[in-house]
């Protein structure tokens, strides 16, 4: 077993599963409008958190994922893995003072951008390769740490003073790596890999009850793996072939889920991720960049990206590097390659022809019962397009009745294809939080439901259910 860089076959392979490892391993770390001041970027980090274990025994977080899955390795072949994490960089800012000392400030106004205090993530990786035959019974255990740093960065203005600095600080994290093989029984020679990722930080709250910011810097963040394998494949754990689905039932995958990695067509590779993803994931090839936010839609995030104000802009370029880079990609953004962004379909569908492009073709294509939107004479990457839209004052006609913001309704999910979590609401009550309209006409009621518990965070966040009008009916207060 070592620890030593990987070979160059193996960091080949790995290559080509990083660009999606990467997506992962920044997925939500900075959402749109990219400012700090943005309510849900307030709560810092959402996927993959490893806390430490005296502080994840009282939390809905965890402090371990345990992987498992299928391979079939050929006699001799080594198993390769790559834990990926971040180790979360508490950044805090200081001003100058006349004397040459600094104080803690809550933001350094710049012309470029206003700095502010922030948690940033600095990528970490632990490499192990081991012959497969190693690993057979309880395996090997692999520990690991990264130690305690802080650096500090002086800021200038444009005249090139000093006006103050940026104070980085790392906690020390611990983890350990757990590899493990066993024969499943069956027709063929397979073996179960466990793989169990653990934090082990000695950390543990001052006074006994310490908050999630207070563990957050002795986390693991965004906690993924690669594994690779010299010679022989791993088996789908979403489609395995009909004689291994009883071996893949059994497996326990705990906070990740593995699939196949890398080309289609091989499966020597395979990524466990604290998302689900399905087999050979990959990024689109329209993608103009990294734009960081949860479940992106690139389109919409570089038009509104672009749109942002200048003064908004600066704030998201002093939140972090990674959002300058956003704003900066968004701004330069050539018409061409927003064209490409819009409208490609990855499903076989029928061709209908193409869309109408005036307000009169649109009308004759409005449903019996269907709320009537007119699309805007201003071009939807416009920003002016938004000029009369109001989330919070728009309103629609439901059933005859006006519905705004501040509107109470019935849901009435199962009219058009619905998932399992909108049929289970089928028939409460709901509050209306905004009207939005998207860019091809279409309006979305944001709503919270009556009596959930979580409906103040997600209030606050900004996240709500979303239900079109069809799938709703105004609730009258004296029915």
């Amino acid at each position: 077993m070592t620890t030593a860089a990987f070979s160059q076959e193996t960091e080949s392979r790995f290559a080509v599963a990083r660009a999606v490892a990467d997506a992962v391993l920044f997925e939500g770390y900075v959402l749109y409008p990219y400012r700090a001041s943005a309510a849900k970027n307030r709560l810092r980090w959402q996927f993959g958190v490893l806390v430490p274990p005296a502080w994840g025994a009282d939390c809905a977080e965890h402090d371990f994922q345990h992987t498992e899955c299928l391979m079939e390795p050929r006699t001799g072949t080594t198993l390769s893995v790559e834990v990926r994490f971040l180790h979360p960089q508490r950044r805090t800012v200081q001003q100058a003072r006349q004397d040459g000392s600094f104080e803690d400030a809550s933001e350094l106004s710049l012309p470029d951008r206003v700095l502010v205090p922030w948690d940033e993530g600095a990528e970490e990786r632990v490499e192990v390769t081991a012959p497969v035959a190693e690993l057979a019974g309880d395996g090997i255990a692999v520990p690991f740490s990264r130690p305690a740093r802080e650096e500090t960065e002086l800021v200038h203005d444009a005249e090139g003073r000093l006006v103050g600095r940026l104070v980085r600080r790392c906690e020390e994290v611990s983890g350990v790596v757990r590899l493990s093989t066993r024969e499943v029984d069956g027709p063929y020679r397979v073996s179960r890999l466990t793989a169990v990722v653990e934090n082990t930080s000695t950390w543990s709250p001052p006074d006994g009850k310490g908050d999630r910011d207070a563990a957050l810097p002795h986390s693991l963040v965004a906690t993924h793996l690669l594994l690779c394998l010299g010679a022989g494949s791993f088996l789908s754990m979403t489609d395995p072939p009909e004689w291994a689905k009883g071996a893949v039932a059994s497996c326990r995958n705990l906070h990740t889920w593995p699939v196949l990695a890398g080309e289609p067509g091989r499966a020597d590779l395979m990524l466990s991720s604290p998302i689900i993803l399905e087999d050979h994931p990959a990024v689109a090839p329209e993608s103009p960049g990294v734009l960081y936010d949860a479940t992106e839609i690139d389109e919409i995030l570089a038009l509104r990206t672009a749109a942002l104000t200048e003064q908004e802009k600066r704030e998201a370029r002093g939140t972090d590097p990674k959002a300058a880079a956003v704003i900066d990609l968004a701004e330069s953004m050539p018409p061409e390659v927003l064209e490409r962004l819009h409208g490609a379909v990855r499903s076989l569908r029928e061709v209908t022809g193409s869309a109408p492009t005036t307000a009169g073709e649109a009308d004759l294509l409005v449903e019996p019962g269907q709320p009537h939107v007119v699309m805007p004479e201003t071009p939807w990457w416009d920003p002016e397009g938004d000029a009369g839209l109001d989330p919070a004052r728009d309103e629609i006609l439901v059933d005859g009745r006006p519905v705004s913001a501040g509107s109470r309704v019935i849901l009435r999910a199962g009219r058009r294809r619905t998932d399992a979590q909108d049929l289970f609401l089928h028939g409460r009550t709901a509050l209306v939080e905004a009207v939005l309209h998207d860019v091809d006409g279409g309006v979305h009621l944001a709503v919270t439901v009556d009596g959930d518990p979580g409906a103040d965070i997600r209030r606050e966040q900004g996240r709500f259910l979303y239900f079109q009008p069809d799938e709703v009916a105004p609730l009258v207060e004296d029915e």
